[in-house]
């Protein structure tokens, strides 16, 4: 069983910057394909960015590309989301997830253990 702990959230300006951050604890993360969704009052949970376990294979929302970063130190057992230019329209809970597979890495459905989520407000 994997544990997660999203922390980073925050309010911010339009135009700024958050670094969010998913602990794991319970079993290695190395192992793990980690993804970031969020979910906006009233909207379906959407997928943010991903990133296998070995680091080197991501994936991002178009919406998010050139803005939003996804990395991860296996050492901490820590997935990190440095996000930049945020828009009000980024608005949401961030929630980080895992899964032992890539395939269908966007889809929610297919994450095994979810975080609590961590509340990210911009402002206009």
């Amino acid at each position: 069983q994997v544990q997660l702990v999203e922390s980073g959230g925050g309010l911010v300006q339009d135009g700024g910057s958050l670094r969010l951050s998913c602990a794991a604890s319970g079993r290695t993360f190395s192992n793990y394909a980690v993804g970031w969704f969020r979910q906006a009052p009233g909207k379906e949970r959407e997928f943010v960015a991903a990133n296998a376990w070995t680091g080197y294979r991501t994936y991002y929302a178009d919406f998010v590309k050139g803005r939003f970063t996804i990395s991860r130190d296996n050492a901490k057992n820590t997935v990190y989301l440095e996000m930049n230019s945020l828009k009000p329209e980024d608005t949401a809970v961030y929630y980080c997830a895992a899964r032992s597979s890539w395939i269908g890495v966007t889809a929610p459905a297919t994450y095994d253990h979810w975080g609590q989520g961590t509340q990210v407000t911009v402002s206009s």
